[in-house]
């Protein structure tokens, strides 16, 4: 019988691409999105979830079933410098990126526990290691992402749960046309805000494709024993790793450099 896996945030992007692997590879996939354009989407079987509520979570993982690998993947990316972040905007965004995903978590691990089977995916991202200009509360729920998922590394393994990270580097998919900005910008952030975006904007049209990502996702199902940690593309392998090589001083000039800041 094939294992049941749920991509949450699976209408496009990275989310669409692991759900269409997956289901391509012959396991039982569901899908979500706030709303679904259609039930099916090839051999996906599309659920409506916010991630935000509490009683989107629990319809959706009652619709399901049983969920032996839990792939989240849903979240956004704000845009705009720290200052210009209001508590209620950053709120948001971890509510959807953190939160979201601890809700998810919850819902599934009471059947994984006692079935002691389980793998628990969260794509994470760069930005979880290294905090990206103008983006800090998106930064800063990833890294809370990467905290809260070795935590449960450590208190699943006694249950036959495994938990992973996949931490992709620049991805080529809408994030970035997609990302909203803050409400109320300030003038003296205006003209280095713009140089980044333009920036970033061009590292993700380089970036890698979103089916690199779903590929890892894909190996780390397969695998008996997944690892914590699964960087995905170049930025993602080499950044982290010259952060604790270099001086401080050298590692922020390369950052300054890439965002045009």
């Amino acid at each position: 019988m094939p294992q049941t896996i749920l991509v949450t945030g699976a209408s496009s992007g990275i989310g669409q691409a692991t759900a269409r692997l997956l289901a391509d590879r012959g396991f039982t996939v569901f899908g979500t999105a706030r709303k679904p354009a259609a039930k099916k989407q090839g051999d996906i079987t599309m659920v409506p979830l916010d991630v935000r509520s509490d009683e989107s979570v629990r319809a959706c993982v009652e619709e399901v079933g049983r969920v032996d690998v839990l792939v989240n993947n849903a979240g956004y990316s704000l845009t705009g410098a720290a200052e210009e972040t209001s508590v209620d905007e950053a709120k948001a965004q971890f509510e959807t990126n953190f939160f979201g995903l601890v809700r998810m978590v919850n819902a599934v691990l009471p059947t994984m526990r006692a079935a002691r089977a389980g793998k628990i995916i969260n794509i994470s991202s760069l930005a979880g290691n290294t905090a990206i200009p103008f983006s800090g509360f998106y930064s800063a729920s990833k890294f809370a992402v990467e905290g809260y998922s070795e935590a449960l590394w450590y208190e699943l393994r006694p249950f036959g749960i495994s938990v992973s990270l996949v931490e992709p580097g620049f991805v080529n998919t809408p994030i970035g046309e997609a990302s909203p900005g803050t409400a109320h910008p300030l003038p003296a952030y205006e003209a280095t805000r713009k140089r980044m975006l333009s920036a970033f904007g061009k590292a993700l049209a380089g970036g890698i494709a979103a089916e690199e990502v779903a590929r890892t996702v894909l190996a780390t199902v397969q695998r008996s024993s997944p690892a914590l940690r699964y960087p995905v593309g170049s930025q993602a392998t080499w950044l982290p790793r010259l952060r604790s090589m270099v001086p401080w001083s050298v590692y922020a000039a390369g950052v300054r450099k890439t965002f045009a800041i």
